[in-house]
């Protein structure tokens, strides 16, 4: 039988929590956390989930798909219009990589940060 485990909080390693915080405030709209400083940075979600960025010394960002620095974490954002999410969030800062494996039913981009994630139809 399994544990009675509830996901609470999912935190990245990044070179500048704040900075990593407000792409993502922007890009979900999670409200920031009130003792958010330089070291660690989180936004609260009303369902309980914490998101949390960590500042790590000589943080080295992934370089998806190559494993030569390992991704980390992947996150997946589930959106009405790929196009119209994948604009906003270049606007944003986000990257997108050249290797696209999902044709039209997925899109990969990079957080500030490099972190790679995905934008799926909902």
């Amino acid at each position: 039988m399994p544990l009675k485990m509830k996901l609470t909080a999912i935190t990245l390693d990044c070179a500048d929590p704040l900075a990593l915080a407000a792409f993502y405030q922007q890009a979900v709209g999670l409200e920031p956390h009130p003792k958010s400083d330089a070291e660690f940075a989180g936004l609260n979600s009303p369902d309980g989930l914490f998101i949390g960025f960590q500042r790590v010394d000589d943080y080295r960002a992934p370089n998806w798909p190559d494993q030569t620095v390992p991704q980390q974490i992947h996150l997946d954002f589930e959106v009405e219009d790929l196009d119209e999410a994948e604009a906003r969030l270049l606007d944003l800062g986000a990257g997108k990589p050249d290797h696209q494996p999902g044709g039209e039913r997925w899109r990969v981009l990079t957080d500030p940060a490099g972190h790679p994630f995905c934008l799926v139809m909902g």
